[in-house]
């Protein structure tokens, strides 16, 4: 049978995938509403989004109960300190998908074929953001094998590193043609400025890592 602090930061754990899938969904609607240019689709992404401060604040405060009532020691606290500070970059992430999202109504049957192609090459870092997303809720589960824990991280600072090499083609290629035009585009500004905005989703899961590794094996964050 398990103790008072153990059911409660089971809670804790299913409750922040929840958010995690809800993230999950977004970002899939995004992909799929981007590939097609499709701006009336753009609204949908923002459903599962819309009630993940709430579900944020409700975790913080049942970790803050349990810590109140249940006085949890060693590892349970640690873990729940990290959940703590894992609700806020989850919030963060979903602000950063409604500004994302905000930002690429650029994307529209009446856009620049040339607009449209970038757009369609950058939405690789959506699928790498996504696989870290998915890889982010089989940490949580994993609350028993460290060897699989880091495993895990291995693979989402790969998507990472996948997402930095993306960006960095697509600048290259946009400042390549804004050289031969000899002129400085702002549409190509403004959608670098846009994709780089998309990079900080996968960067605050690459911080939820680091806190579940702690949570889970300790050492330093």
């Amino acid at each position: 049978m398990l103790s008072k602090n153990a059911e409660r930061l089971e809670e804790v754990r299913e409750r922040t995938i929840e958010i995690l899938e809800d993230l999950t969904i977004s970002q899939k609607l995004a992909l799929q509403a981007l590939e097609e240019c499709d701006s009336k689709s753009f609204e949908q992404v923002k459903v599962p989004l819309k009630t993940i401060n709430k579900k944020a604040n409700e975790i913080d405060n049942l970790i803050l109960t349990v810590c109140a009532l249940y006085s949890p020691e060693a590892g349970d606290l640690r873990e729940l300190i990290a959940f703590l500070k894992i609700t806020s970059a989850l919030q963060r992430i979903a602000t950063n998908e409604k500004n994302y999202m905000k930002n690429m109504a650029i994307c529209n049957p009446e856009s620049d074929d040339e607009i449209k192609r970038v757009i369609k090459e950058s939405l690789s870092i959506n699928r790498c953001t996504i696989k870290a997303l998915e890889y982010t809720i089989e940490m949580i589960h994993e609350t028993e094998d460290e060897d699989k824990l880091n495993e895990l991280a291995a693979r989402i600072n790969v998507e990472y590193s996948k997402t930095d090499d993306i960006y960095s083609m697509i600048e290259k290629d946009l400042l390549q043609k804004m050289h031969k035009d000899h002129q400085v585009n702002e549409d190509y500004i403004n959608l670098m400025k846009y994709i780089r905005k998309n990079l900080k989703i996968i960067d605050r899961l690459e911080d939820i890592v680091s806190r579940l590794i702690f949570a889970r094996i300790g050492g330093k964050l």
